[in-house]
């Protein structure tokens, strides 16, 4: 598409800053994933990218928000969280359990060793980002 509009808070790079360098590098590609993904899809012509609850989080008007993080708690994944309320993480589950590891039905986790499975991941966040176009299709129209 090529007309995104992001519209990033300057407070998120002080987030992005203060992770570990071995994590930093990780989230900096999450990051670079969902605005990829926003930025093939039509239907979103505006991205936010601001901090909720602390944590770099991307918000369409179409869409439910996308949270990411990493927590010292668990010094070795990281994690993409979503609205637990919503069917996404459900959705994901159905279709990726075999690839994707997941937290409840809130979060898509991360170890940092582990390479991300891309085209899975690029198919929740759009579905995620879209969610309310989307959230009456069967399996959300993945």
């Amino acid at each position: 598409m090529e007309n995104l509009e992001v519209i990033v808070d300057p407070a998120v790079k002080n987030v992005f800053n203060k992770y570990p360098a071995s994590v930093k590098s990780k989230m900096l590609a999450l990051r670079e994933l969902v605005l990829d993904t926003a930025n093939s899809v039509e239907a979103i012509d505006k991205l936010e990218e601001t901090l909720k609850w602390g944590e770099p989080s991307y918000v369409t008007k179409i869409g439910s928000t996308l949270r990411m993080d990493w927590k010292s708690k668990s010094p070795d994944q990281y994690a993409m969280y979503f609205q637990c309320s919503s069917s996404l993480v459900s959705t994901f589950r159905l279709l990726f359990g075999n690839t994707l590891t997941f937290e409840g039905n809130r979060a898509i986790i991360f170890k940092l060793e582990d390479k991300i499975p891309e085209e899975e991941l690029k198919c929740c966040i759009k579905a995620a980002l879209t969610y309310h176009k989307v959230k009456h299709l069967p399996t959300l129209g993945i």
